[in-house]
Order: structure tokens, then sequence, then C-alpha cells
């Protein structure tokens, strides 16, 4: 297996540290530190779901989605003369905040345990379900993308954990995809800055090129949006019910497990749909945020463990803080 360690001279002094490092970043308990804490259980390596490297993806993930929900609503504000303010409203959004943004949402994800990132990802996929089959009655799709950016974040995280757990090389793999996730959200932060500064003059000169796409192709960011997520929250519910179900020694505890979840789900999915769209103001994004995360606070309550009731409260922070940086383009949303 590939390890740090194997790229620099053998130091017995620093083998253990070289384990250790490899173990964080492939999201496993190191070696001698499973049972009692104090070495005396050397087992298997425990994996979990969301350690710094698949939050990390998961934080880019997310924004490379805002980044072209951003380029998207922009251009829809700019061709209608009276959405003005929502356009300017989009402009101002601090640079700053964008970096910030996925240093917090890498650190929440990489707090969360692999039992509530899970069933998150399950909750929002019902959730999108309900809302994709109801879009004839008011729904937007955009505001649905704005919405699952928590869930899309622990989505990859559980599909990263699932996919490379105990695959050869791991440390290597969990290291090109955050490479590869940093890259990408770093040129959609750069076209969401170009679009919003030279958008409006290059796409009535005809001078620049990506600018000329935009104009052309923009109309289909929402469907791009659409095929990718539905790729991605596949295998993640697929990640996330074999992440769950490998905690179950026996049927029968699955089941009791599985129930009581599906009867809280279905009562949310009904709030949801019963939840009126309308209101003015972005406070009902928000009622729903604390109305799910506490939905499954009080289910886990009774049939989780204690972890799993700190996580759901590090979970609802994640929530409000990428609704909290949408806050804009959710309005736009609302108003479209």
């Amino acid at each position: 297996m590939f390890s740090l360690g194997s790229w620099l001279p053998a130091l017995p002094g620093l083998a253990w540290g070289w384990a250790l490092l490899d173990a964080l970043l492939q999201g496993e308990s190191p070696r001698g530190w499973h049972g009692d804490g104090l070495g005396t259980s050397w087992g298997t390596p425990v994996t979990h779901c969301c350690l710094f490297p698949a939050g990390l993806v998961g934080a880019c993930t997310v924004s490379v989605l805002c980044s072209l929900l951003k380029v998207y609503l922009y251009i829809q504000c700019l061709n209608d003369p009276e959405r003005q303010a929502e356009k300017e409203a989009i402009q101002a959004q601090r640079r700053v905040l964008e970096p910030l943004h996925v240093v917090v949402l890498t650190g929440v994800l990489a707090l969360v345990g692999s039992r509530v990132a899970a069933l998150v990802v399950l909750e929002f996929s019902l959730r999108a379900v309900s809302t994709v089959l109801s879009l004839g009655k008011g729904a937007h799709s955009s505001q649905l993308y704005l919405l699952c950016q928590y869930s899309l974040g622990c989505g990859v995280s559980c599909s990263l954990s699932f996919l490379l757990e105990g695959a050869p090389h791991g440390t290597c793999n969990l290291l090109l995809a955050a490479g590869l996730a940093g890259l990408l959200a770093a040129y959609a932060r750069r076209l969401a800055r170009h679009v919003c500064t030279l958008y409006e003059l290059h796409s009535r000169a005809h001078y620049c090129g990506v600018c000329i796409l935009l104009l052309a192709a923009s109309h289909g960011i929402p469907r791009l949006l659409r095929n990718a997520l539905a790729v991605i929250f596949t295998v993640a519910d697929l990640a996330a019910v074999a992440l769950i179900n490998r905690d179950f020694l026996s049927t029968a505890e699955a089941v009791r497990f599985w129930t009581p979840l599906t009867i809280c789900y279905t009562l949310l999915v009904i709030y949801m749909q019963e939840e009126p769209r309308q209101s003015a103001g972005g406070w009902p994004v928000y009622q729903t945020a604390l109305v799910r995360m506490g939905g499954l606070f009080i289910l886990l309550l009774t049939i989780g463990r204690w972890t799993d009731i700190l996580h759901i409260l590090i979970s609802l922070l994640g929530e409000l803080w990428c609704l909290l940086r949408a806050g804009v383009m959710l309005e736009a949303c609302q108003r479209q």
C-alpha cells in the first residue's frame, strides 16, 4: 500500500509519525489507538466518513455548485430590466468570503460522523424527489440546488469514504481527489468573478470567448447541474445505505433502526409539501432546516449514539452556514 514514509529513508523514530499521517489522510483511526486508547488493542483501523481530505473534496464540490449558480443567476438578472437590484446584490458579494466558506465547510464535514452524514444524504434525496415531482406546483429547481449544498458535501464525503475504504494507495487517491476538487473550485470562482465583472461589457462587444459561450449556452447550466447532482446523489445514497447497515449485527437490529427512520422521513416530506412556499423573506428556508435537523435529533435520541447527537448539532451549524452564505442567491431564486 502506498505510504508517505516509503518516499524517504527509513528512520525508526519517524515510522509512527508517518503511519499516523497516512491514517489521518485516509480517514482511519491509527493502529494502536483502537480499543482502550492506550495501544493495547491492535485491531483493524476504524474508518470514519468525513475526515479532512474527503471533507475538503465535499466543500470544493459545494463551491463549484455555488459558483455556477452565481453565473446563471447573474446572467438571468442581467437580461431582465426589472431585476437589476438583484444583479447588483449578487455582484456585490464579498470575494473574501468564498475561500472562508470552503474552509468552514471543510471543518464541519471533517467533524461529522459517517452515520449522521449518511442520514442527511438520504433525507435530502427523498426531499429532492418530492420537490421534483411537485415542480408543476410552483417549486423552483434553482432554489433546490442551493438548498442541497450541505447535503451535497455530506454525499461526496460518504461516497469517497465508501469507495476508498480498504483500497490500495488510499492516501494518493485522496490527495489527488482533493487537488482536483480544489483546482475545479478555483477555476469556477474565477469564472464567477469574471462574469460579474466583465460579462456585461464582453457580451455586448463580442470580445471574450467565454462570455460569448455563456451568452449562447448559459440557459443549459441548470440542466448540467441537475444531471451531475443526480449522479452524485445516486452514488451517495448507495454509499449511505452501506455505511449505515454495516453497524448492524442482525436483520432484527436493522429493522428496529430503519422503521422509525422511515416514519420520520415520511413525516418530514409531508411537512415540506404542506409548507407555504410563497411566504415572503428567507425565514421559511431556515425554519425548514431547523425542523429537519430537529426531527433527526429526536430520532437519534432514541435509536442513536451520543456521538450522533453531537454530529447532528454540527450538521445544523453547517446547514445554516450554507444557507446564510447563499442568502442573496436564495432571494433571487424566490423572486424568479
